[in-house]
């Protein structure tokens, strides 16, 4: 897929990934060998009928391509840019025996951008189901809570979302960049979720506003719990607490949602230094660093405390942040932060590390070398740890089961909590995921909330 010249686009915040010309997806798309066994739609945790929507590519037929995409995935311009495809529909394609897997990602991102293109001139029309008198709230309006809205919606449930911030689409807007993900294409899926019938409730914090009894009491009898993992994580290292050191749910929600990248026009202050350090490998802190470079960083280190073959954040991310002169670290770990007399961060001890056995996560454990201490000067640092859920709704909602590191406890299929008639999907039942792992969680979800008031 055609790109934006590295040199060009780590001086800017438009879109890095260009897009397929309609000849490039034609010609993608007429890859496909529509093999019986259908194995991509194995890989797909939300069961989208991808030769299905790739023939009708072939074939010339747009609008019914937007209309197999969209039957099983409400948020496919989303998908189609942030979506691990490599490792589920592209892994599972029969074409990856012999050589390149269809680029399923890229042709989903080409549909949903020419249905938003032809909008106007398609003007579909919403066919609104006939109402059954039931009415769910959505706690969320992440990737989750957008999903479970929409299918619900279609049932003809009336759905009601909740949302804590002043905008909706939760981590799609607060921590995923505008270079990688542009929030006019999050709204205009808000957007098509709300034509659906479902109300979106912004500003309304659940836990604070109402709590989760209040809402079963008020004429909603099911809830769905879709707030993701909100809550950062830490090093509890010395030092950890001077001024310059940012969690990257801060960094990132003052870049992208207040639009810091804009300032002055937008008045949101963000301290980015000539050197900046970015702990952790996993797409949240590619993301860190590439906006620290876009934002004026000089020199923006990644530093992680093992190998690259280890690393969780997508290969096509690590490979846009080497072209942009992103510096990797790799096999390092803090040790503690330096400051200086009017505690800003100045230094990051860290230790040289090794690989031993393999731990829980399947990789190679971290082991700190004796004796390799060494010092990087830097001005900002940047926690990429992980998240997990906010705790303010598990402290509101007596009978609601937590498990570790604060995730509510819900049941792998249906979603089903300990708490009678509240269900929950995606990070706040696993702790910090992806995008797609949240909808197929949210879509099953919507299944079970279905079959529980047929009977």
């Amino acid at each position: 897929m055609p790109r934006q010249d590295p040199k060009t686009r780590s001086n800017n915040f438009n879109e890095v990934a260009l897009g397929y010309s309609d000849e490039q997806a034609q010609a993608e798309a007429s890859r496909c060998i529509q093999c019986p066994k259908r194995s991509c739609v194995d890989g797909c945790p939300v069961w989208v009928d991808i030769p299905g929507f790739i023939k009708a590519i072939c074939d010339g037929d747009m609008p019914d391509a937007v209309r197999i995409l969209k039957d099983k995935n409400s948020l496919p311009g989303i998908c189609g840019r942030v979506c691990p495809q490599e490792t589920q529909c592209e892994a599972t394609c029969s074409l990856a025996k012999k050589g390149a897997p269809m680029a399923i990602g890229r042709l989903e991102r080409y549909v949903a951008d020419w249905e938003r293109a032809h909008m106007q001139s398609l003007n579909p029309p919403i066919v609104q189901p006939k109402p059954n008198g039931k009415q769910v709230a959505v706690v969320g309006s992440g990737p989750a809570g957008l999903t479970v809205a929409a299918d619900l919606a279609k049932l003809g449930y009336s759905v009601t979302i909740f949302e804590a911030l002043h905008v909706a689409g939760g981590v799609l807007m607060y921590g995923i960049p505008e270079f990688r993900l542009p929030k006019n294409i999050v709204q205009a899926e808000v957007e098509y979720v709300t034509s659906l019938g479902v109300k979106l409730e912004l500003d309304s914090l659940i836990g604070k506003l109402f709590t989760i009894d209040e809402l079963l009491n008020n004429g909603y009898q099911a809830v769905f719990l879709g707030t993701g993992a909100g809550l950062p994580m830490f090093m509890n290292i010395p030092g950890e607490n001077l001024n310059g050191i940012y969690s990257a749910n801060e960094f990132l929600t003052r870049v992208n949602l207040m639009k810091a990248y804009k300032f002055p026009e937008y008045d949101t202050p963000v301290k980015v230094g000539k050197r900046v350090a970015v702990i952790g490998g996993g797409n949240v802190a590619m993301d860190s660093a590439r906006c620290a470079l876009r934002l004026g960083a000089e020199e923006v280190y990644i530093v992680y405390r093992r190998s690259e073959v280890e690393m969780p954040a997508r290969r096509e991310e690590v490979e846009n942040a080497k072209a942009e002169g992103i510096e990797f670290k790799l096999l390092t770990n803090p040790k503690q932060f330096l400051g200086d007399e009017q505690n800003w961060v100045l230094g990051m001890e860290c230790y040289e590390m090794e690989l031993g056995e393999p731990d829980d996560s399947g990789r190679r454990r971290p082991i700190a070398k004796p004796g390799s201490e060494f010092i990087i000067d830097v001005d900002v640092v940047i926690v990429a740890l992980g998240t997990t859920p906010n705790p303010v709704i598990a402290q509101t909602a007596e009978g609601l089961e937590i498990g570790k590191r604060g995730v509510v406890v819900a049941d792998e299929v249906t979603g089903e909590t300990k708490k009678p008639c509240v269900w929950a999907g995606g990070d706040i039942a696993t702790g910090s995921a992806t995008v797609i792992s949240a909808m197929g969680a949210a879509k099953r979800a919507a299944v079970s909330i279905d079959e529980y008031f047929k009977g």
